[in-house]
Parts: C-alpha cells; structure tokens; sequence
C-alpha cells in the first residue's frame, strides 16, 4: 500500500516505526535478527538529535531542553554520532 506524503504527515511516529520494522522482518528472511533494541535505539537517535539541533539552529542549550536531557548528555551523544560540526 502506497501512502501520499500528505498522509505520511498525519501518521505519529510509532506508525512509521511499526512499518520499518515489519519491512526489517520481512527482509530478514528467516534469519534472526540480533541486539534490535540498540540498533533501532540508533536509527532513531541519530535522526531526532539531528532533527532537534536542526531545529534549534545548532542551539544545544535549547536542544537540550526540547529533548529533556541535559546538555552534557546531548554533547555525548553528540560526541558519539559524530554530529558535533
């Protein structure tokens, strides 16, 4: 089923997750899929931290605050996706 992107933006976030990973299983093929927890916790952080900085204009103070964590945390993770340009 093809979605428009019009209804793409109606869909909370958990809908879109729910279909990439019936997608991931489906791909898998019968093989079984090892440590999902940290590799979706990947996928997903890298995006929003990016998202959130984009949005705040590379404001970490402000970054920080919209996600809830604090900004020695926010420039760990940073530090760790390699996103501190």
């Amino acid at each position: 089923m093809i979605i428009d992107k019009q209804e793409r933006r109606k869909q909370p976030i958990s809908a879109c997750i729910d279909t990439a990973l019936e997608r991931y299983f489906h791909d898998l093929d019968g093989h079984q899929p090892a440590d999902l927890y940290r590799m979706v916790l990947n996928e997903v952080e890298q995006p929003l931290l990016k998202a959130v900085l984009d949005y705040t204009r590379g404001n970490q103070s402000k970054a920080s605050e919209i996600l809830g964590i604090n900004r020695s945390t926010l420039r760990k993770k940073l530090e760790a996706y390699d996103l501190n340009n």
